[in-house]
């Protein structure tokens, strides 16, 4: 192939929350068979199914005269550039008598959480909601498989997470002694900027292909599934997932002549769009919530909790204080999204902005007709 040839195809991967279920299948079947599989199926949490290689296995008893089975996998993000890429998951499994229940905890390199405003509470294992749903169907189905009902202990472990946790921002957000477990999917799209933008105007050209001339641009997979569920009538190409991109992807609506945008995004993305951020990138949060500490002051008058918003540990802890003591923060927020984004459409563009809580329910719903009518 020559240098003008094409380009190549990056190549997708899983999650650690996917290496951590498959390890715990594994381990399962180790301790229930005497011996572990070379790889195990497991269902990603778009429904897909993936064989992910089992890297190492080991079975012995415990200080308490408990069986136990040790099974690891080597993590692939194929070509995305995640600092997690090739890092050995774990999970240890021991039989918990007949009580049927599946309990994951966090062992070595797996962080903890310390502070509010994250989606588990202080003290838990960052072993994220999604995540823990795929180690409990796996761990089930490697139940089932073995003909057992017992009770089944997980403990994750990540040999090397709390080298691997100092490069990421979990010490910011308060999540301690190793990395999170995380996958919302279970699978890993890497894709550079420049595809990515390219993703985003291919979407954008579909949807004007179906004859819509509203587009709904979401920030990922499950902003817009709640946007589907939110707003009937259109297409199923009119939902866009513009990820990071803010600016450009309403300068792509502007371009192809679209008449109406509506933006669904969650609270935290909202706040970096309300700045005027053209990418929504995890590196501008802090001079986003001092920005937000200042429209609070103007939205209730406020000083205290003006002060506090800056001190948040994230949007997320700061949205459920607003959402009590100032809601009308979250409609100047939303407000000023309109704004910006009509701006970055070069006032082309009608613009709707839903405001989504963490459940998914609209707390915000602004309208601003185009050109600034």
């Amino acid at each position: 192939m020559t240098r003008q040839g094409k380009k190549k195809q990056l190549r997708s991967g899983f999650t650690t929350g996917a290496a951590a279920a498959a390890a715990a299948r594994a381990a399962v079947l180790l301790l229930s068979s005497g011996s572990a599989p070379a790889s195990v199926p497991i269902r990603l949490l778009t429904d897909r199914w993936i064989m992910i290689p089992v890297h190492d296995a080991r079975a012995g008893s415990g200080e308490n005269g408990m069986q136990y089975a040790e099974c690891t996998v080597i993590k692939d993000a194929g070509d995305d550039p995640d600092v997690t890429n090739r890092a050995e998951i774990g999970t240890m499994v021991q039989f918990a008598g007949k009580s049927c229940e599946i309990t994951i905890c966090g062992g070595k390199g797996v962080g903890r959480i310390t502070r509010p405003g994250l989606e588990l509470p202080p003290g838990e294992p960052a072993i994220n909601p999604g995540p823990r749903a795929m180690i409990r169907e796996a761990v089930d189905l490697a139940r089932q498989a073995a003909e057992i009902q017992d009770g089944v202990r997980v403990e994750v472990f990540v040999p090397d997470g709390e080298a691997i946790a100092r490069r990421t921002l979990n010490a910011r957000l308060g999540i301690e002694g190793g990395i999170s477990i995380l996958g919302t999917t279970g699978v890993v799209t890497p894709m550079s900027h420049e595809a990515y933008i390219a993703t985003i105007e291919s979407g954008l050209s579909v949807a004007r292909a179906c004859g819509t001339d509203t587009a709904v641009l979401t920030t990922g997979r499950r902003s817009e599934r709640h946007a589907q569920k939110l707003i009937s009538g259109l297409p199923e190409a009119a939902f866009v997932q513009m990820g990071d991109f803010f600016g450009r992807s309403m300068e792509i609506a502007g371009e192809k002549a679209f008449a109406n945008v509506v933006l669904a995004v969650f609270f935290g993305k909202a706040v970096k769009m309300a700045c005027g951020h053209r990418h929504t990138h995890a590196a501008t949060a802090r001079l986003s919530l001092e920005h937000l500490g200042k429209l609070a002051q103007a939205a209730c008058g406020d000083a205290a909790l003006a002060r506090w918003i800056p001190t948040a540990n994230t949007a997320r802890e700061a949205f459920f204080r607003i959402r009590e003591a100032c809601p009308q923060l979250l409609e100047d927020v939303a407000g000023q999204v309109a704004v910006n984004a009509r701006g970055f459409s070069k006032e082309l563009l009608a613009v709707q902005v839903v405001l989504l809580d963490f459940d998914g329910n609209a707390v915000s719903d602004v309208r601003l007709p185009a050109g600034g009518r």
